[in-house]
């Protein structure tokens, strides 16, 4: 079976073209269980996929068993495809990551909603922006975690844990936590807090998250447009 594991990509790979000769597979995913995934079904029928694998698992989960099921059914020459882009992919780097990965099977990739098909000059070329701009993303995290690394040295965090979490320290764990590629968990371990005390001092905690992967998702759609 096919790594699904976040990897980066190669922009260049991502222009070569994929020759077209098999059937299309459609692939479709909901947040939840309780979701109903008919009209992304109803809709890849209607583009014409002979195949629909699917998942009720929200996109940060890693282990979908019908994204996995979908890469292992699916020979050179066949064309996944899904309805929207955000059901494919958790992030865009995960995104390109993906399609990279098909492009390494010989299989194409179709979102309809965003009208981008990989098997045409004109997809390939969206999605070597993509890659372009999930790479910048990477870099500007890759900064961002530096500069909170410096700003907790700053404040004094040499080791353990400290019981009062100062202003240095808070604005380092504000400055990390829209970043989705890093859990809650890991950011506190960085700056050698509790989860708890991020929690109890950041109370628009959640919303820093959410905002952090809204603003990915906005960059993909900016650039399909």
């Amino acid at each position: 079976m096919t790594d699904l594991a976040p990897r980066p990509a190669d922009p260049g790979e991502l222009l070569l073209p994929v020759p077209v000769s098999g059937i299309l597979i459609g692939y479709a995913r909901v947040s939840t269980r309780d979701q109903n995934l008919d009209s992304q079904i109803e809709a890849l029928r209607r583009h014409g996929c002979r195949r629909i694998f699917s998942d009720k698992l929200s996109g940060k989960n890693a282990d979908r068993p019908g994204l996995a099921d979908t890469f292992d059914f699916a020979e050179p020459g066949d064309t996944v495809v899904v309805t929207r882009l955000d059901r494919f992919g958790r992030s865009l780097q995960d995104l390109v990551t993906l399609v990279e990965d098909l492009k390494q099977q010989h299989v194409g990739f179709t979102s309809i909603k965003e009208g981008i098909d990989t098997t045409t000059p004109g997809g390939r070329l969206v999605f070597h922006i993509f890659a372009a701009l999930a790479q910048f993303v990477r870099e500007l995290i890759i900064e961002g975690t530096r500069e909170g690394l410096a700003t907790a040295r700053a404040a004094g965090r040499k080791g353990g844990r400290p019981t009062v979490v100062d202003p240095k320290l808070l604005a380092a764990a504000r400055d990390l936590l829209p970043n989705p590629d890093r859990s809650v968990e890991s950011i506190a371990e960085l700056l050698q807090v509790s989860v708890g005390n991020l929690y109890n001092h950041i109370p628009d905690l959640k919303e820093l998250r959410a905002a952090g992967r809204q603003a990915i998702e906005a960059a993909a759609s900016e650039s399909a447009t």
